[in-house]
């Protein structure tokens, strides 16, 4: 059976909306020319999604292959097209795998797997454009 999604969303003043998410609250509000700066924006909120959806994977996959790591930081970087609507033109996305004596070919078959199969966000977003990715590892 499908997932089924329920959002509730309630503007309260100038741009901030309250987007009610199962028992959360999470704000949004525009840019400060158009509001109050006082929460991401809904465009950041979607890259967030990404990171976030593509991280779960990435640290679900490296417990099964029981790979030792210490962190994950996912940095994403884009742009938005000139013309109305405006979307993200290319989404860069860097992984950095924190960890000692990391099985690297462990990692990056994580990555690629939640890449090519595993992260709806992902494959949403790759329907509009291309997304690349890069990894670095830390200690």
């Amino acid at each position: 059976m499908a997932k089924h999604f329920d959002v509730k969303t309630v503007w309260k003043e100038g741009m901030v909306f309250e987007n009610h998410i199962r028992q959360h609250v999470v704000l949004s509000d525009a840019l400060p020319e158009l509001g109050q700066d006082s929460a991401a924006g809904p465009k950041e909120l979607v890259l967030s999604g990404l990171a976030s959806c593509t991280g779960m994977d990435v640290v679900s996959l490296l417990r099964k292959m029981r790979v030792d790591f210490t962190g994950l930081e996912i940095q994403i970087e884009t742009q938005l097209t000139e013309e109305h609507p405006k979307v993200f033109d290319e989404i860069n996305m860097k992984y950095i795998v924190s960890g000692k004596e990391l099985d690297k070919a462990k990692v990056e078959k994580a990555i690629t797997l939640s890449y090519d199969k595993y992260c709806g966000v992902s494959a949403m977003l790759k329907k509009n454009g291309p997304i690349t990715y890069s990894i670095e590892y830390a200690e």
